[in-house]
């Protein structure tokens, strides 16, 4: 067989490979305003409803983030292989990366340097034939050499700079000389529930039931009721709606389990508040929206809206009205900028209409959109015309405020962390409450989590305890990401049993 130059669009290993960044996973994200200097508290006057959430999320259940039970992809064949995985190959004899010809649209190169920028590449396998197949071979489990091997059975070698072909048949060895021979390097991976149930497979329906079965239980509910817990924001993916028969890679099992929840929270004297955490074509690009590659679809199309408007009414259908159903979040942490403030109003308006159709009295929650960068950060105010135009006075603004991820907080001292919360975080309370008009404020999600190294207890108690007085200030409430975690200052349940937390006192 002769020289196969290779076409960069061409490209497939394991399903979906990115020669360049799309999208890191990550947990969830917040937003913050730059840093402030220290301030005087200041105190909103505000009407408070009889009921505030002081709850956690059920993260992680129903809705797969590994790094909340990393555990659960152990067992994945090839799991440094998985749908999104972005990889970069650097040749060991031109010593740079396989890169496209002049930045995208053209053949293979092994001309990359460290800095330098291609498009964004993804190859998607529509139809799963030998055609469509790279293999990587490495060198052994622990080294990062590889070789790929191309479908017509030939390796890909860099001959020069210019001129990567597939046209070798017979290798041996691994020397530096080798221009077979590449350096894989995983830059980021994806590990949400598209990963996990398409790498399992056959087994998936078997794994997922006994994570169902076992995260969250009856009795995490009754400790919940006896530690001062008094709701669960339940995060669910759009393909719940779909059980028991949901599309590919997904199994059943999610929306049994769903109702499993509400009965313990009736039980046990809980609220729930059910949060659209994934929405059908993931609204951030993210692991905790479901993305398959790193995309966002979400609101790109009338047929997207629809579709999860579908999604909306199937579960206000479906539990409006349940006793334990006490909030309903149209959809959570919409990426800022590419969902723009004009088509996520648009969404809230309609959405609002059809739970309203079949409950009068849930609380309906607007999530403000998510941003990565610290640079960009969208108004914390931009929902409150929307919030206020409604003629509806049960209408709740999400917040999500964590202390990581953005630079403002990077090399604090605990104490200083502390005085951010009591300082900055009451202001931004403040801010919030003064200007939100007959909107409630919630803060939907924070944690313990900081980068503060060899904290004491006390510490961590002061840090939990200095949250927990600001943001029961918010007039629909807070719940804590998340209830069960491998990380400790993570988990509600952990820090309560370790006696950080007391909601009893």
């Amino acid at each position: 067989m002769g020289n196969l130059r290779i076409w960069l669009l061409r490209l497939f290993v394991f399903g979906i490979i990115a020669f360049f960044p799309v999208s890191e996973s990550s947990p969830s994200h917040l937003h913050v305003q730059k840093r402030a200097q220290p301030q005087a508290k200041a105190e909103a006057v505000t009407t408070k409803p009889d009921f505030k959430l002081r709850g956690t999320n059920l993260g992680g259940w129903l809705l797969v983030e590994g790094w909340i039970k990393p555990s659960l992809f152990q067992g994945i064949p090839n799991k440094d292989f998985l749908d999104g995985t972005v990889l970069e190959f650097k040749s060991v004899t031109t010593k740079k990366y396989l890169c496209s010809e002049n930045g995208g649209g053209g053949f293979v190169e092994a001309s990359c340097n460290d800095t330098c920028d291609g498009i964004e590449v993804v190859a998607v396998v529509t139809n799963d034939t030998e055609s469509e197949t790279f293999e990587i071979i490495k060198e052994s489990k622990d080294s990062n050499r590889v070789r790929i091997r191309a479908s017509n059975g030939f390796y890909l070698q860099a001959k020069t700079e210019k001129s990567v072909t597939a046209d070798i048949a017979a290798v041996i060895g691994w020397e530096n000389n080798d221009p077979t021979v590449f350096n894989l390097t995983i830059v980021s991976h994806i590990d949400g529930d598209f990963q996990l149930q398409n790498g399992y497979g056959a087994q998936a329906a078997q794994v997922m039931q006994e994570h169902y079965d076992t995260f969250i239980v009856e009795s995490d509910f009754k400790f919940m009721n006896y530690s001062g817990v008094n709701a669960v924001r339940i995060p669910v993916g759009w393909w719940t709606t779909k059980d028991p028969n949901p599309p590919f890679p997904f199994v059943s099992g999610t929306l049994k389990a769903l109702d499993n929840a509400f009965e313990w929270a009736k039980t046990y004297g809980l609220k729930v508040v059910l949060d659209l955490h994934a929405a059908p074509g993931s609204q951030n690009g993210v692991a905790h929206s479901t993305t398959r590659d790193g995309s966002l679809e979400w609101g790109k199309t009338y047929a997207n809206i629809e579709e999860t408007l579908e999604v909306i009414e199937f579960f206000a259908k479906r539990y409006g009205k349940h006793n334990s159903l006490h909030g309903f979040e149209l959809i959570n942490e919409p990426l800022y900028p590419y969902v723009t403030l004009k088509s996520l109003e648009e969404y809230y308006r309609a959405a609002h209409k059809v739970v309203r159709k079949y409950s009068p009295t849930v609380y309906v929650i607007f999530s403000i959109r998510l941003s990565f960068t610290e640079a960009e950060v969208p108004s914390i105010h931009e929902l409150f015309t929307l919030a206020n135009s409604l003629n509806d006075d049960k209408i709740v603004v999400d917040v999500h405020w964590y202390s990581l991820y953005y630079d403002i907080f990077t090399g604090l001292s605990a104490q200083q962390h502390i005085d951010y919360i009591k300082h900055n975080r009451s202001q931004q309370m403040a801010d919030l409450l003064n200007n939100s008009g007959n909107a409630l404020i919630n803060i939907g999600e924070w944690s313990c989590a900081w980068s503060v190294e060899n904290a004491t207890t006390q510490e961590l108690k002061d840090f939990a305890n200095a949250q927990i007085q600001v943001y029961d200030q918010a007039t629909f409430g807070w719940t804590f990401w998340t209830w069960k975690n491998v990380e400790d200052n993570w988990s509600l349940k952990l820090l309560i049993e370790n006696s950080i937390i007391n909601l009893r006192s």
